[in-house]
């Protein structure tokens, strides 16, 4: 007797394992959109190929990039502080929308202080770092390469939290488009543990080798508290 061999979950079968309720799933030429989704708070959840288009009069957005695997207390007591204070300035968080980690308490303490979160996470990703289905906004997208380009676009600032390769990947394509002036949004690395110590080392020596410019590394603003992190990223009075 043949077995066959099992088929991959489809995008609908995926949103709905996920937590997500009253799927809908349609297809335009000029958005070549696959669907979209409302979750359990009622916003919508795009599925597929999305629009970059960003609404001009949206609240100020600052994109966090952080962990999604340790559970270091102190790096959850970070997350939440920073997604608390992203909201009481009134803006809106982006991240990679996923609910595990930093980037679950980030979330939710934006939420628990009334933000809106706009979180956005690849399909294949939406088991592993459980989808968040709180989300003001959430974006499931086909690819890992879209996932940036949205969280790039959505964003007037971008934050770097102490975390691993994902994190620093995030983080490297920010600040490399920055430098070479294809956005003017601030990029911050916010690391009062010391956790980058041994990176920031290596970049300055390649300052001095001369495989950096000190023009690259000024445009890097690097803190140690929240309060300066946020003041950074600040819209210009």
């Amino acid at each position: 007797m043949t077995t066959a061999p099992p088929r991959s979950a489809t995008v609908a079968e995926t949103c709905s394992a996920a937590g997500f309720i009253g799927a809908h799933f349609q297809s335009t030429a000029t958005r070549r959109s696959l669907g979209c989704a409302r979750s359990r708070r009622g916003p919508l959840v795009y599925v597929g190929e999305v629009s970059f288009a960003v609404d001009p009069a949206r609240e100020w957005a600052v994109c966090v990039y952080c962990a999604s695997v340790p559970r270091h207390p102190e790096l959850i007591e970070l997350a939440d502080r920073v997604g608390r204070a992203i909201a009481d300035r009134g803006w809106t968080l982006v991240s990679g929308g996923g609910n595990v980690s930093a980037m679950g308490a980030l979330a939710n303490g934006a939420r628990a202080r009334g933000g809106r979160t706009v979180g956005v996470i690849p399909k294949a990703l939406v088991h592993r770092e459980l989808a968040d289905v709180e989300a003001d906004e959430l974006i499931v997208t086909e690819t890992m390469r879209e996932r940036k380009q949205i969280m790039e676009a959505r964003a007037d600032a971008f934050i770097a939290l102490p975390g691993g390769i994902g994190t620093l990947e995030e983080f490297f394509e920010a600040w490399t488009a920055g430098y070479l002036g294809m956005h003017d949004k601030p990029v911050v690395m916010l690391d009062p543990f010391g956790h980058y110590d041994g990176l920031l080392a290596w970049l300055h020596g390649l300052v001095d080798s001369g495989y950096v410019t000190k023009a690259a590394l000024d445009r890097l603003v690097v803190v140690d508290a929240v309060d300066d992190a946020l003041a950074a990223c600040a819209p210009a009075s």
